[in-house]
């Protein structure tokens, strides 16, 4: 239905639920009832805290380098909820309520950006693979597992998130080929969050809509609103069973904005102005969906008061197992990297035993 009224080409966006909380009824999925949307939103919510609190931790010099999730909750808990817990999920380094929603370990997660390699072990019946900071790479990773899937004859997608900054790399273009070619089960999810770091979308592709590159590959691209969490699920549900029916991939482009810096370690207001942020706050998918459920009769400042105290006490839970996670030793550099440790790696090791035990005892 999307990928057929609305033309990329024309950049027409699928919009269900506005800035100002109206929705559409005829567009509106009908397993979005009220109830649901609202256990949506408390995710989205949760996430948001969880980001927050990582952010201060950072800054404290408890947390490294990270991606902040800011503004980009509705595109990734959206669209997770469209899918099977037995589908894939292949994100890139900014998914972390895409990637928790579907089952990832959230204090694993947290783990991976303090440096603790623990965080890039997924638990067996969890569908997700590790972050993947190399821009553009975990979407062949993606069109591998969706195509396995299909020559066993299961009825496996895997989703893959990527930013516009990643629709520049090679990888982008070979991998939405090689699903084009091959009719893979694989949504691919790109979040135009408007700038690859300090790249901005203008200096990034001359096509009016990254949406539009899936028509030269063989299949349907559609142009979503990122902030919508109704069109980021109903568009993807609908990618989803495409793919599961064997009619191939989807390439879905959701218009969103990166409200805080692109890391920790960036300052964004070296290149773009506040005016632009403030104009993008407006549409931050939290405010759309606190009037939607506010005119249902669900959301009020209590409402949200008393969520945030409860969230609150799940966030430091969390925290806690966090940081009361021993550290990584020095042999955890090596012994991970094959199952018999080399020769080479023997010594390597020694070695760096040898100066840090040099270091401690002057």
């Amino acid at each position: 239905m999307f990928t057929d009224k609305f033309d990329p080409l024309k950049k027409q966006m699928v919009q269900i639920l506005d800035a100002d909380g109206n929705h559409k009824e005829d567009l509106v999925p009908t397993e979005l009832t009220p109830e649901v949307v609202k256990n949506l939103y408390e995710q989205m919510v949760f996430y948001r805290m969880v980001d927050a609190r990582m952010l201060k931790m950072q800054r404290s010099g408890r947390m490294g380098t990270f991606a902040s999730i800011e503004g980009q909750e509705a595109a990734q808990i959206g669209s997770e909820f469209a899918i099977q817990k037995t589908d894939w999920i292949v994100p890139a380094f900014r998914e972390i309520a895409a990637m928790c929603a579907h089952g990832y370990p959230l204090d694993k997660y947290i783990l991976y950006w303090r440096g603790n390699e623990i965080g890039s072990s997924p638990p067996k019946d969890v569908n997700v693979l590790p972050v993947s900071v190399p821009v553009g790479s975990q979407m062949l990773h993606a069109v591998g597992i969706s195509w396995a899937a299909k020559m066993r004859g299961e009825k496996t997608i895997a989703l893959s998130y990527f930013g516009d900054g990643a629709t520049s790399e090679g990888d982008f273009h070979e991998a939405m080929n090689f699903a084009g070619v091959y009719k893979t089960p694989t949504v691919f999810i790109c979040q135009n969050n408007q700038y690859a770091i300090s790249t901005p979308r203008s200096k990034q592709t001359a096509s009016d809509t990254i949406a539009q590159k899936a028509l030269a590959y063989g299949f349907p691209g559609v142009l979503v609103d990122g902030n919508d969490l109704f069109a980021m699920y109903a568009v993807t549900k609908e990618a989803a069973e495409r793919a599961r029916n064997g009619e191939g991939p989807t390439l879905i482009e959701a218009q969103t904005y990166r409200l805080s810096d692109h890391t920790t370690s960036d300052d964004a207001t070296k290149y773009r102005e506040q005016k632009e942020v403030d104009e993008w706050r407006k549409k931050d998918p939290f405010i759309r969906l606190q009037k939607y459920l506010y005119k249902k009769g669900i959301w009020n400042k209590k409402y949200q008061a008393q969520l945030e105290e409860d969230l609150t006490v799940r966030v430091d839970e969390v925290m806690t197992v966090v940081e009361s996670t021993p550290d990584q030793t020095p042999d955890d550099i090596f012994d991970h990297h094959y199952a018999e440790i080399t020769q080479s790696l023997k010594e390597q090791k020694a070695y760096l035993k040898f100066i840090l035990n040099q270091k401690l005892n002057n």
